[in-house]
């Protein structure tokens, strides 16, 4: 929200516009009161070299359309002539008149310049080359009577101002106005506060604009006032050009002090041409559904029967309950009389509004919020006082509606507050002699004596409901700076749960095979799974920010796949990258199957490379899992790869990536993968390990060679062999794989190489060849031949 210092300053004495030290002290209060001060902007500068100008006459050349001559007075009894494309004034106007030698704040220097042979002695310029606002409809026509050959800025009462711009919070409904923020403020500086306090003179005959409230839940009051009297024309200047630096255009007189009202008070606000309104009267309703509204902003909606909307007598709608009104009963240049309205809507119905209809606006910015309920009265009295300025001839008449329901939030709402929670909560040391001081100034009023006291809370600040509430006000005022930093005591010690240890312990096992971590991008395009050999049902981002970051991954294995590739694609072969994160494969319910996962990738490396880094984590971690060759997962090498299982659902896979997929991802060399489901593996809490004595006898290495069916795991194999050879293998390791016509189809030779050692002497041949035997018997119940 934009807040113009010279307005606030109406309220209280608050900083001098040209003091740079009082502004600052005043953006460091509000902010201390949570108004968050975003931007502090000097305005109100004016162009050195504009001054005011008369028209004396115009002319059209007969060579030129687009523009027209203009001749104006500065006040030293001479004619000027200037070009101009705006055909908007007339003789007598008063114009600002950029003199030869004016810098523009667009950095345009005003020089002689020529069409058609006929030099040009200036500029005649619109509001916006003059900081005026945005209008560039036309030039500037200031009001009549006003001094000729001086400043502009003199002539209009432009003055240096400051201008802040305001974060105001959802939990601040009173903050959306003026007044509200003048209150805080006052209050906090010990500065006295200047409310407006309008009267209004009740004069005219009985004239009503009656009113039903239909969905009295949704509109618990709403008001209606007939004012006659009135003349449609332009609005007061200084009003204009407040309006104008709180980010509102000036339309009408009318229209301008009904916004004006609206960000003083924060009471929305409007008129409606009473010769115009349907019936004479208001009936507030839900809508039907399909109904249709064509709104102020010329738009034409659709409502459901979750919308309010505002009818007149006969049932038309008219206006958009809290939002806005309909564009037929706008007022025009011929309105005599309206009818003033003022209403309070329930906030969520108004949220609800909003969002399903996409139209937002400044009343409704305030209804959702919370406006005061009771603030009406002034706020009609003070839209009265201030459109007197400009219709002289103003008359209020008898007969004004208050319609109420038995949904209107109550006036007399209280609570109590304990001075011992006060200073729980806050870590303080007050009296309660110490809340009225902080309180009272904001319209919390104190009452009642001893520790518990009573809080009468105000209509403005319907946000506040409990004690809590008042206490978060105490703070306010009190100063967040001075409540200081205290840690909260817990009996429990803060420490790491298993599971985040035994990622951690991962994570350093990784690092320590030489293996670098990724962080690839979870989002992917939707075709990216398919060239990963991962088809299947994916779950889709409703607003991706692009289209190739549309689908959550199913797995981690695409985006380290391409990370591979533009490694490769930047002469880096070889690359070995691990990613611990989350992933995300459809569930049965609305919500994704979402777990976290292991994907370690080897570029240039095969399968028994991905064994071995499975080993060490199943070696650090304490878990194991079988190798299940008979089960590969989709996008892996069919021969190369297996499953690794944990009981009976799969916690993993390890083996080579399928070579069709690598061609997929323009990746040229062999890549050994390694995946884990990790809720699996590191909720898994392991035994603590046995000690094992150290054998200090030299061990001894033995070479098997085995002939057997492709139809036989490895992991079979190894097992058998492991059970054979006894106690005396402390180590086991895969290191070559054979096949060829030798051994016949579907066939190939796995060679092991078998650690011997014994925990108290040195081996013989008599023990290395009862190993061999041992083995070589274990692995013919799988079929194995041993090789000679």
């Amino acid at each position: 929200m934009k807040i113009l210092l010279s307005w606030l300053n109406e309220y209280g004495d608050f900083a001098d516009p040209a003091d740079p030290a009082a502004v600052e002290r005043l953006a460091d209060v509000m902010i201390g009161l949570g108004l968050e001060v975003s931007e502090i902007e000097h305005v109100g500068a004016t162009v050195d070299g504009v001054v005011t100008a008369e028209v004396k006459r115009l002319e059209q050349h007969p060579d030129a359309a687009k523009v027209q001559r203009v001749y104006v007075d500065t006040g030293d009894g001479d004619e000027h002539h200037v070009w101009c494309g705006a055909f908007n004034m007339s003789a007598g106007d008063i114009v600002p008149l950029a003199t030869l030698g004016t810098m523009m704040p667009n950095g345009m220097t005003i020089e002689r310049r020529g069409i058609l042979g006929i030099e040009s002695e200036g500029m005649l310029c619109a509001a916006d080359e003059l900081g005026l606002g945005d209008d560039h409809t036309g030039i500037l026509v200031l009001p009549e009577g006003t001094p000729i050959g001086v400043p502009y800025g003199e002539a209009l009462g432009i003055e240096p101002d400051i201008l802040f711009d305001l974060d105001i919070t959802r939990n601040r409904p009173d903050c959306w106005g003026y007044v509200g923020i003048a209150r805080d403020v006052a209050a906090q500086m010990g500065i006295a506060f200047r409310p407006p306090t309008p009267t209004m003179a009740v004069t005219g005959d009985e004239r009503t604009a009656p009113v039903e409230l239909v969905d009295g839940d949704r509109c618990a009051r709403f008001t209606s006032t007939v004012i006659s009297g009135v003349k449609v024309g332009e609005g007061a200047p200084w009003m204009q050009r407040r309006l104008t630096a709180a980010g509102m255009r000036p339309i009408s007189n009318v229209v301008d002090v009904s916004n004006y009202v609206m960000l003083e008070l924060n009471q929305p606000n409007h008129a409606y041409d009473l010769e115009t309104l349907g019936g004479g009267g208001f009936r507030v309703r839900l809508a039907r559904d399909g109904e249709h509204l064509t709104t102020l902003d010329g738009e034409d909606r659709t409502f459901t029967a979750e919308d309010l909307l505002i009818c007149d007598a006969t049932d038309t709608p008219i206006g958009v309950g809290g939002v806005m009104g309909g564009l037929d009963s706008e007022i025009s240049d011929t309105t005599t009389t309206v009818a003033l309205e003022m209403a309070w809507f329930e906030m969520v119905g108004i949220g609800q509004t909003v969002t399903s209809t996409g139209l937002r606006s400044e009343a409704s910015a305030r209804f959702e919020r919370g406006v005061d309920p009771y603030g009406m009265p002034t706020a009609i009295a003070r839209f009265v006082e201030l459109l007197a300025e400009t219709c002289p001839d103003l008359t209020v008449h008898t007969g004004a509606v208050d319609a109420r329901s038995e949904f209107l939030p109550p006036a007399d709402r209280e609570t109590s507050v304990r001075i011992m929670e006060v200073n729980r909560i806050l870590g303080t040391s007050l009296t309660s002699d110490d809340l009225p001081p902080l309180l009272d100034p904001i319209g919390y009023r104190v009452s009642g004596s001893g520790d518990t006291r009573t809080v009468s809370l105000p209509t403005w600040r319907l946000d506040s409901i409990e004690e809590i509430d008042v206490i978060e006000e105490v703070a306010r005022h009190y100063g967040y700076d001075r409540l200081g930093k205290t840690m909260p005591m817990s009996t429990e010690h803060g420490g790491l749960s298993v599971h985040q240890q035994r990622r951690r312990l991962l994570r350093d096992i990784l690092l320590g095979l030489g293996i670098t971590e990724a962080m690839p991008n979870p989002f992917l395009a939707p075709d990216t799974l398919e060239r990963a050999g991962l088809g299947g049902p994916t779950i889709s981002i409703t607003n991706p920010l692009v289209v190739e970051e549309s689908v959550l991954r199913t797995s981690l294995r695409p985006g380290l796949l391409e990370a591979i590739a533009y490694n490769e694609s930047h002469r880096r072969p070889g690359v070995r990258l691990f990613e611990i994160g989350r992933v995300y494969p459809p569930g049965e319910g609305e919500l994704p199957d979402e777990y976290e996962a292991l994907c370690v990738v080897l570029a240039g490396e095969e399968a028994p490379a991905a064994m071995a880094v499975w080993r060490e984590i199943a070696r650090a971690l304490g878990v194991g899992a079988r190798v299940d060759q008979s089960r590969v997962p989709p996008g892996l090498h069919a021969t190369r790869s297996a499953t690794l299982q944990a009981g009976r659902e799969p916690t993993g896979a390890v083996g080579e990536i399928d070579p069709t997929v690598l061609e997929r991802f323009g990746v040229d060399e062999r890549v050994a993968v390694l995946e884990l489901r990790l809720d699996d593996v590191l909720d898994r809490e392991p035994k603590p390990p046995a000690w094992k004595p150290v054998s200090r006898m030299p061990s001894s290495d033995l070479d098997l060679a085995f002939v057997l069916g492709d139809d036989v795991p490895a992991e079979k194999l190894e097992k058998a062999i492991r059970q054979g050879a006894g106690s005396l293998l402390v180590d086991i390791d895969l290191f070559d794989v054979f096949r060829g016509e030798s051994l016949g189809d579907g066939r190939r030779s796995l060679a092991y190489r078998l650690r011997l050692q014994a925990p108290d002497r040195n081996l013989t041949d008599a023990d290395i060849a009862d190993v061999r035997q041992g083995a070589a018997a274990a692995a013919a119940k799988l079929g194995a031949e041993l090789r000679g």
